[in-house]
């Protein structure tokens, strides 16, 4: 029987570090919300169904409006967040149904392509759960209270985790569940399956999956944007 998989994008958050006062999903990027490129290119991925769009309460209706301007046939629910990352999830695997993997995706990572959201979902079909990421660049140092270096890990070990973030809905829910028994919140998916002993496989995303935080971000995905479509035509 053919998989199904419901992606969960969150983007719920307050955006304090973008620094204008609103949604940074709702800002334009390349002329279209930030988060009309992050829906389009789960609407362009076949092994996705169908999408929940999960965001703060007061951007509902603005949302609601994008999903409709662009006619994202896949969005089948828009439902607000909760006071952290990991409830705003919450509330989007309730809406999601009964697929049997959930694709959990950062909103504000609008520079995702359709075929990278393939991958990671085929991947987790092929080993359970999965995740894009990339090995990191620099060197880095784990460090003490007082500043000093305490020990510099081995780079040829280190990725940096991106999203999505691809699981079996059904492990993903007794993980979930398991962190509010033991009132833990985390700001990563693939926590949660870890600190029940589950495994998570790395699929190599690229560099330009980026996290749109601040207003130099949005620049560089402005620019990264630009050098795409360059490509294309």
């Amino acid at each position: 029987m053919e998989e199904s998989c419901c992606a969960v994008v969150v983007a719920a958050g307050e955006s304090a570090r973008m620094g204008l006062g609103v949604s940074k999903q709702l800002l334009l990027l390349r002329g279209m919300p930030v988060i009309a490129h992050t829906l389009r290119a789960f609407e362009l991925t076949g092994p996705i169904s169908r999408v929940v769009l999960v965001c703060r309460r007061q951007d509902i209706p603005e949302m609601e409006r994008c999903v409709s301007a662009h006619s994202f046939r896949k969005v089948s629910a828009v439902v607000p967040g909760g006071e952290t990352r990991q409830q705003s999830v919450r509330a989007g695997v309730l809406a999601a149904g009964d697929a049997a993997f959930l694709a959990i995706h950062d909103g504000a990572r609008a520079l995702v392509t359709p075929l990278e959201i393939r991958k990671v979902v085929e991947d987790a079909f092929a080993h359970g759960a999965s995740a894009l990421a990339v090995p990191v660049k620099d060197t880095l140092k784990v460090i003490g209270p007082d500043g000093m270096v305490r020990a510099t890990p081995d780079r040829a070990t280190l990725w940096a985790v991106q999203t999505p973030q691809v699981f079996r809905r059904e492990e993903y829910l007794a993980a979930l569940e398991a962190a509010g028994r033991a009132g833990a919140d985390y700001t990563d998916d693939c926590q949660l399956i870890e600190r029940v002993g589950g495994s998570v496989h790395l699929c190599q995303g690229s560099y330009s999956n980026m996290k749109i935080t601040t207003q130099e971000d949005l620049l560089l995905a402005e620019l990264l944007l630009k050098k795409r479509e360059a490509v294309s035509l």
